[in-house]
Order: structure tokens, then C-alpha cells, then sequence
């Protein structure tokens, strides 16, 4: 088990941006609208060789116009509750308010280690305006700046100087699979059914979700990271800086994974947003497997399963050598099964076939089917290998490979999924000079 350190606090205090600062990247998404990181986030971070896990948390705000207001409150408490150390963080340029006094009075039930971090001291002669936090009974003040870092390795001292737990660096080899799809589809609904508990905030809004949520999984013999992201919208829909930031952490994601489940609302098919985040998926080398969510509202006969499928398949193609299944979140049917097909296509994304088995199965197709003659020449194909990398590529070498058409190479294609199981798994096929 790894320490936990929870960054609480009211709205736009700098909470992501001191979460940035610690784990050593921009994940978090930072803006100075109120309210804009609403789910529990988490990241790796080490200092002076000790590693622990930092979340992130929405600010904890009453009284307020926000629909998640509520949501984001009980978020805070869930992440109070799992840490093993608490950063406070309040604002020096705005004193202290009432919110403030709330989460310290919440704080002080605790009962765990609370460092009350003043931010914005980013020169000397502001030092003293932190000292009317001492009224809280907190303890020691400390201030920082998490924009320029100031501060910040003092505080990291006194930080990891608490901790009870081991401090092993902590290795994520674990399978990477993203859970995307356009907005309100059950991408959050699916993770917290998984895990048994809201890590989520989950509404009828859609576009709840603005960062990705990294999240262990290790239940019914799995044992993978999920990644949850913000809900995919066509271009022109993207009208807020915060939600281009989201669909910019969703392509990421999509980037960072193994595999992909995507989500599609099984009322509504497969439209162009769909086909858009599908071919991300592909072009990114990603396996994939399609995940048709909200089943249970669907009025079915014997043939709905095999007709449905066939659409999307019709509208994938040429890429449909995919696994397709069709759940319901809410009734937690076949969430489980979905998994076990992601790690199906991970294993079959990770396989590497020998060069002489590849040879003996691949060349006879080939002899069997040559590439057309091309202006009276002959294209000879005489070895195949496959390429070193993530994404499954192999080489062809040939004499003449600018003479081999692109249907020529669909067949290659094929025939390597034929004698081998990609299934689920774009391959990358090219021709070389030999």
C-alpha cells in the first residue's frame, strides 16, 4: 500500500495547479472558473526518493449556483476519508472566508496529519499575510507558491516525514484500458459499478466529467488501470476552453492506452462522433472492443443481438475484426464480460510471432495469390518479418513495393488474421524493398 496525500479546499485556491506541481506534469486541467475539477483525480509523485499517490479534489463549496455542488462536496469527504495526509490549501490574496472555515472545521474531525498550505506567496514581503491562518488550530502554516514551486520542497519535507506506509516506487505495468464514447453514454456510470463505490460523479448532465480518472481495478481476477475520460464531442459542440481541455485529455488517454472500450448508447447507434472517436482509436494502434451500453432500453427480438451487430460492423468496415458486446450498466449486465474481452485483445496486441513462422504460413498464401503484374512486371514477395513496437507491424520485402496496390495489401492483412488472432487489434502491414 502507498501513501495518500488529498489536496482539499474551496474553489480556485490552486489546487490542480499545486497537483501539477507535485506529480511533475499538466494532467489536471487549471482555470480560473470555479468549479472546473469535479471528480477526484489521481497521480504518482516522489520526493527525496519516496513515492506516493496525490488526488486532486474539486473545490469544496455551499450555497452555490453549481448543479455538482453537492457531488463535489461529498467527493472532498471521500477523499478525506482515504488519505493518509491532507493538504489544506487556502488563498493569501483573499484572506479567510467562510468556506475556508468549513473545510478546516471539517479537517479538525479528521483525525489524520493536516498541513495548511498557504498559496500565492510568491514574494517575501507576502509572508505575512499568512499568519491569520495560525486561527484555524491547524498548526504550522506553510506557504508556497504552486505556480512558480516556491515553497513547495519545504513542504514536501515535512510531508513525506509523516509517512507510515512503505514508499516503494510504484510501477503501473499494469493493462491501460480507456473507457470512451461521447458524452452521457455510462463511461463514469461503468467504472463505479466496477468498483462498488462513486469515484465518479455521475449525473444526467452531460459533460459531467472533465479530467480523465486513473483508477486500479483488481476484482474477479483482474488487475488493470482505468481510465476513465471526459465524453468526446464533435469539434463544433467543444464551445468552453475547460471542454476543449477535457476532449484534449480524452485523446490523450486514448494515446496512453493498451485498450479501448468504447461506448455506444445502444439507442441511438452508431453515429458520426462514434466513427470519429473509433478511428482515433485505430490510427492510434489501440485495441478496441465495442461496448453497446443501455441494452436493457431496447426492445429486442430473436434477431435484434445479430441485426445490430451487422450495422455496426457495416459502418466500421473495413476494420470490424473486433469483438462487439452489449451490456447494461445499470443492471450490471455483462460489465465483466466487457473486460474479459478487453484483456483478451490486449494479450492478442501483445503476441509476436516468429520470423520462420510467419515465413512458412505467409509465403504459401502468397504463392497461392501473387500480387498482380504491374506494366508487364513481375512483384515477388520473398520474405516477411514482423517490426519491433507496440502496434503489431510487419514487413514485407519485395522487388518492386511501390507496384503493390492497396488492395493487394488488404489481402496480406487478412490472411495475417486469418492464421493469427488479432481479433480486436488494428495491424499495420507494409511493403519493403528487399
Amino acid at each position: 500500500m502507498v501513501n495518500i496525500v488529498a489536496i482539499v479546499g474551496r474553489p480556485n485556491v490552486g489546487k490542480s495547479t499545486l497537483f501539477n506541481r507535485l506529480i511533475e506534469s499538466r494532467i489536471a486541467i487549471t482555470d480560473p472558473t470555479a468549479g472546473t475539477t469535479r471528480d477526484r483525480r489521481y497521480g504518482e509523485a516522489e520526493w527525496n526518493g519516496k513515492h506516493f499517490t496525490v488526488v486532486d479534489t474539486g473545490g469544496y463549496v455551499q450555497g452555490s449556483e453549481d448543479v455538482f455542488e453537492a457531488q463535489i462536496r461529498k467527493q472532498v469527504k471521500l477523499a478525506i476519508d482515504e488519505a493518509d495526509s491532507i493538504l489544506f490549501l487556502v488563498d493569501i490574496q483573499n484572506g479567510i472566508t467562510g468556506m475556508d472555515q468549513a473545510v478546516a472545521q471539517m479537517l479538525r474531525k479528521a483525525k489524520k496529519p493536516v498541513f495548511l498550505v498557504a498559496n500565492k506567496v510568491d514574494s517575501n514581503d507576502k509572508e505575512v499575510y499568512a499568519a491569520e491562518f495560525y486561527s484555524f488550530g491547524l498548526g504550522e502554516v506553510h506557504s508556497i507558491s504552486a505556480q512558480s514551486g516556491a515553497g513547495t520542497g519545504d513542504l514536501l519535507d515535512e510531508v513525506v516525514k509523516g509517512f507510515a506506509k512503505p514508499t516503494e516506487e510504484i510501477l503501473d505495468d499494469r493493462p491501460k484500458i480507456a473507457i470512451v464514447g461521447k458524452p452521457n453514454v455510462g463511461k463514469s456510470s461503468l467504472v463505479n459499478t466496477l468498483l462498488g463505490e462513486e469515484r465518479n460523479i455521475v449525473t444526467p448532465v452531460a459533460g459531467t466529467t472533465r479530467d480523465n480518472i486513473n483508477t486500479r481495478f483488481t476484482g474477479f481476477g483482474f488487475d488493470v488501470t482505468l481510465l476513465d475520460t471526459a465524453g468526446i464531442r464533435r469539434k463544433s459542440k467543444v464551445d468552453e476552453d475547460i471542454e476543449f481541455y477535457s476532449v484534449l485529455r480524452s485523446v490523450r488517454a486514448i494515446e496512453e492506452s493498451d485498450v479501448c472500450l468504447l461506448l455506444i448508447d445502444a439507442q441511438d447507434g452508431v453515429n458520426h462522433q462514434d466513427l470519429h472517436i473509433f478511428s482515433m482509436i485505430e490510427k492510434g494502434g489501440k485495441g478496441i472492443v465495442v461496448v453497446v451500453n443501455k441494452w436493457d432500453l431496447v426492445e429486442k427480438n430473436t434477431m435484434t443481438t445479430k441485426a445490430y451487430e451487422e450495422e455496426i460492423r457495416r459502418k466500421l468496415a473495413p476494420f470490424t475484426d473486433l469483438p462487439i458486446v452489449f451490456t447494461s450498466v445499470t443492471e450490471k449486465q455483462r460489465i465483466h464480460k466487457a473486460l474479459e474481452l478487453a484483456m483478451k485483445v490486449y494479450h492478442n496486441r501483445a503476441q509476436r510471432i516468429a520470423t520462420r513462422k510467419l515465413n512458412d504460413i505467409m509465403l504459401p498464401e502468397i504463392e497461392r495469390l501473387p500480387p498482380p503484374m504491374y506494366k508487364a512486371k513481375i512483384v515477388r514477395i520473398k520474405y516477411v518479418t514482423q517490426l519491433p513496437g507496440v502496434v503489431p507491424a510487419f514487413a514485407f520485402f519485395c522487388n518492386l513495393p511501390q507496384y503493390v496496390k492497396e488492395s493487394y495489401t488488404r489481402f496480406l492483412e487478412n490472411k495475417l488474421r486469418e492464421h493469427f488472432d488479432f481479433h480486436g487489434v488494428p495491424i499495420r502491414v507494409f511493403l519493403r524493398k528487399k
